[in-house]
This record gives C-alpha cells, sequence and structure tokens, in this order.
C-alpha cells in the first residue's frame, strides 16, 4: 500500500491549536482529494475502512484458496480410490469371465468324452451280436466236426 508520511511542521499545523476545527477541515479536504489518514497518522491513499476490508479479503481469498486445495487433495485421493477399485473389478471381470469359459471348455470335452464312449458302446455291441450270432454257427461246426471225428475214431477202430 502507498502511504506518504506529512513533513512533521506540516503535521504540527494541522493538529495542533485549533485542533478540532483545522483537522476536521484537513481532514475533509484530503478524503476530498482521496487521500487519508490511518490509525499512526501516515497519510494512506485508500480510506481506512476500504483498507480494512482489502485485509479481511485478502484472508478471506487465502482461507478460500486454502480449503480449495484441501477439497483438491480429497477429490484427488477420491478419484484414485475410484481408479484402483475399477481396476479391480476388471480384474474380477476377468478372472469370471475366465472361469466361464474354462467351464464351457469342460462341458465341451465331457460332451466329447461322452460321445466318445458311446461309440466305443455301440461298437461293443455289434461285436456282442456278431459274436452271439456267431456261437450257434461255430456250435454247430464243432458238433459237426465233433461227429466226424467220433466217426473217424470209430471207423479206425
Amino acid at each position: 500500500m502507498t502511504h506518504l508520511s506529512l513533513a512533521d511542521p506540516v503535521r504540527e499545523t494541522l493538529f495542533s491549536g485549533e485542533a478540532g476545527r483545522q483537522t476536521a477541515m484537513a481532514k475533509d479536504i484530503l478524503a476530498e482529494a482521496g487521500l487519508h489518514f490511518d490509525e499512526l497518522n501516515k497519510l494512506r491513499v485508500l480510506d481506512p475502512e476500504v483498507t480494512q476490508q482489502t485485509i479481511e479479503l485478502k484472508e478471506e481469498c487465502k482461507d478460500f484458496v486454502d480449503k480449495i486445495g484441501q477439497f483438491q487433495k480429497i477429490v484427488g485421493g477420491l478419484i484414485e480410490l475410484v481408479d484402483q477399485l475399477a481396476k479391480e473389478a476388471e480384474n474380477e471381470k476377468m478372472k469370471a469371465i475366465g472361469a466361464r469359459n474354462l467351464l464351457k471348455s469342460i462341458a465341451k470335452q465331457r460332451e466329447a468324452q461322452q460321445q466318445q464312449l458311446q461309440a466305443l458302446i455301440a461298437e461293443k455291441k455289434m461285436q456282442l451280436e456278431r459274436l452271439v450270432i456267431g456261437v450257434p454257427h461255430h456250435e454247430k461246426q464243432k458238433y459237426k466236426r465233433d461227429e466226424k471225428v467220433g466217426d473217424i475214431d470209430s471207423y479206425q477202430e
């Protein structure tokens, strides 16, 4: 803030003797010129009330800026936390998708294995049917062979 100090002789003239009237007149003249005295009787360009309001506003602005800074820190922390939670959620989502795909692949493997086993069962059934059909035929042949062997044995005797 700009301030001017009046020389001691001028100040003494302004504020001595007929102090009441002359002081008031001098202050009025200076006030009209935009000059004011502060509590230390220093000449100021700004009105003391305006100066005080300016100081208060400056302090309020500083407090506001400090609060905004604290708010930004809090918001920054929240943003970091939300980002971390989003990453964790994405990781869990990927794990769940992987587990689901694994279950699908296991189900497909079981289905393929079941089809292979059903094909093997069908093959074994066909083999059994051939054997069941072939048993009477083989028994006949064995019977005939045994008869022939028996005939040959009885013929040789």
